[in-house]
């Protein structure tokens, strides 16, 4: 599968060492993430919000880099990270419950979760920019079947500064077997194509 476009480079990309260029990317994404639309121009304004254009990165396995380690408490307050997962394909989510897109691609997620239980592949979420009461009312009120980090603020999104950076509301990431980042998929998925994306991943040995 081809690779497609990356996001441009921040301008302070140029002048700021790796550990600015992350803080500088954790700003831009708090100030992004106040709001959500869909890409196409007719719901741009749907919520007050700005999501994704609808890009995806898919990395060739030769190039790909190792995936942030996601850790903290689920929606209940248990510990979870994503190293529980170690040896599974990782499909990683990032939703919040005030964001429409989210709440409309959620039943889709549930469904593909199902569909590829117990074939290697796990489902991953993180719930930002809300407190883990809000996040844990709309994940029993879809009936969510997988688990996930409450962020609040933020934190485990700097994880990804390093690789690819998560700059839109939803964002959905592959992580391969082996823990590399695989694939970004800027906005609400469309389910056949995260699909054939985890299928690519999953079985490209």
């Amino acid at each position: 599968m081809p690779q497609a476009p990356a996001c441009p480079a921040l301008p302070a990309c140029q002048t700021t060492t790796r550990r600015s260029l992350a803080v500088v990317l954790a700003l831009s994404l708090i100030a992004v993430l106040g709001a959500c639309s869909s890409s196409t121009a007719t719901d741009a304004t749907e919520g007050g919000y700005v999501s994704g254009d609808g890009s995806i990165t898919f990395v060739p396995s030769s190039e790909r880099d190792p995936a942030p380690v996601l850790e903290g408490l689920d929606l209940d307050g248990a510990p979870l990270s994503s190293e529980q997962f170690d040896g599974q394909v990782l499909v990683v989510n990032i939703w919040g419950s005030w964001c429409p897109p989210c709440r409309k691609e959620t039943p889709d997620l549930i469904a593909l979760a199902e569909e590829f239980s117990g074939e290697g592949v796990q489902f991953f979420g993180i719930a930002i920019r809300e407190n883990a009461t809000a996040s844990r009312a709309f994940a029993n009120n879809f009936g969510m079947n997988y688990p996930s980090l409450s962020d609040s603020g933020g934190e485990m999104l700097i994880r990804f500064s390093e690789s690819l950076p998560a700059v839109a509301v939803p964002t959905t990431y592959i992580f391969d077997a082996e823990g590399r980042m695989a694939v970004r998929y800027m906005d609400q998925v469309e389910p056949s194509t995260l699909r054939e994306l985890i299928l690519d991943v999953r079985d490209d040995r």
